[in-house]
Formats: C-alpha cells, structure tokens, sequence
C-alpha cells in the first residue's frame, strides 16, 4: 500500500448520548502516513467522533470503515486488535501504578509496537520518572506516558484527544516533535486539537467541525496562505 491509500473513511456518522444528537452526517477521511486534525469550538462534536471511532458510543448511524474493514458496529477491543489506539483528553492514567508499570500493563495485541526502551527514547522524563506514582507527574509527563502507552500497543492509527491542552509551551514543542516522529515512522494520526499553532505546524489537513457537522477542510497550503478561514470558524 502506498501513503494516498486510505485508512479511515467515515461517511454520514450521527451520534448522540441519551437521545440527545450531537453528531449530524459527519464524513472525512485519513489517508496513510497522514496527519490530520479536527478543528472547532468546545461543543462541536470533534471528541464524540473520536469516541465513535473507537466504538465507545453505540448510538451511531453512519459508516466507518478502518484499512477496508467496516467498524462502526464493533467492539473497543475488536477496534484496537485491527490497529487503532485512542489517547484521551483526559489521559487514563492509572493511579496505583508507577510510570514503568503504567506503559507496561496495557497488551501489546499487535505486531510492530514501540520496545520501552523505544517508548524511553521519545519521552526521556519517562525513564527518569520510572519508580514514580505516574498521577504524581506533571501534566506535560502524563501526557507523555498516555501517548507512550499506546504506542507500545502495536497500533499505527492514532486518535490523539487535545494532546497540547493545559501544557507549556516548551511541552507542547516535545508533543508536536513526537507526532512529527510518529509520522517519519509512519503513523497515521487524527488529532482533536484547539491550538491553531499547534495544529497548523502539524497537520497535511485540517476538518473544521459545527454543531456536529463537518464543514470545512483545508489543506497545508491553504493554511500557509492565510488561515481566516479557519479563525472565522473558531471565533479567533
């Protein structure tokens, strides 16, 4: 397969909670080795649609079809075993568990996943911190150990949620260092992210989410040539 083949392609997907809508006929798709962010105000739907991807939420219509398999009526872990990992804004990091056991507990349920040693090699903080009680890291180093732990999975499509949110600046630097890693190595990642800089440094696309729709999309170079578009959008 080449790079332009595409991994994901979602088509109409609508979701909700409780009855409640929240998404209405989104469509997009993330080609191989790409990068691609979903851009939007708080509310729009962009963390939802991770979440429907990784078949947290069953109340969808809509097709997903991941690497040419239908997904959209399977199972978190059915999801994971075919290659996709999902990062939350909210990082799950496990409380009890030291930094060390924290990337080691999650199964390693595919072929091709980072070695600790590997994991150490992106997030240096990582292997210091190693002994310590991984919620007693600093924000920046949870975040890192979130990313790490799922790239030990074997995974090579990453849903990232809102990696930079709450960080430093010179934290945010080593986060978009890592994605730019990831895709050297060929990863494909979506990322949900509010930050413009962050995004636009990053990204080959960007979708622009409303009220549950997608309703824009714009490339690097559209972004390189002016981004009032996209402000317009998020109300900048």
């Amino acid at each position: 397969m080449n790079e332009t083949t595409t991994v994901l392609a979602v088509e109409r997907l609508s979701a909700g909670y409780g009855g409640n809508q929240v998404l209405d006929g989104v469509s997009f798709d993330l080609r191989r080795g790409e990068v691609v962010t979903l851009l939007g105000r708080n509310g729009a739907g962009k963390s939802t649609t991770l979440k429907c991807l990784m078949g947290f939420i069953t109340e969808k219509t809509g097709t997903i079809d991941f690497e040419g398999t239908p997904i959209a009526r399977c199972l978190p872990e059915q999801i994971a075993r075919l290659g996709m990992a999902y990062c939350p804004e909210e990082r799950g990091i496990f409380s009890q568990l030291n930094v060390r056991e924290n990337l080691t507990l999650p199964p390693v349920i595919r072929e091709g996943g980072l070695t600790l040693d590997e994991v150490y090699a992106l997030f240096p903080n990582l292997r210091e911190r190693g002994a310590s009680q991984g919620t007693k890291l600093s924000g920046g180093e949870q975040q890192m150990l979130a990313i790490g732990r799922i790239l030990r999975s074997g995974a090579k499509c990453l849903l990232l949620d809102e990696p930079s949110e709450g960080l430093a600046p010179v934290i945010v630097k080593l986060i978009a260092k890592t994605v730019h890693e990831l895709k050297r190595r060929g990863f494909t990642i979506l990322l949900v992210e509010q930050n413009l800089r962050f995004a636009t440094e990053l990204a080959d696309r960007h979708y622009v989410m409303e009220t549950g729709r997608v309703v824009d999309m714009l490339t690097r170079d559209d972004m390189r040539h002016g981004n009032d578009r996209v402000e317009a959008y998020l109300g900048i």
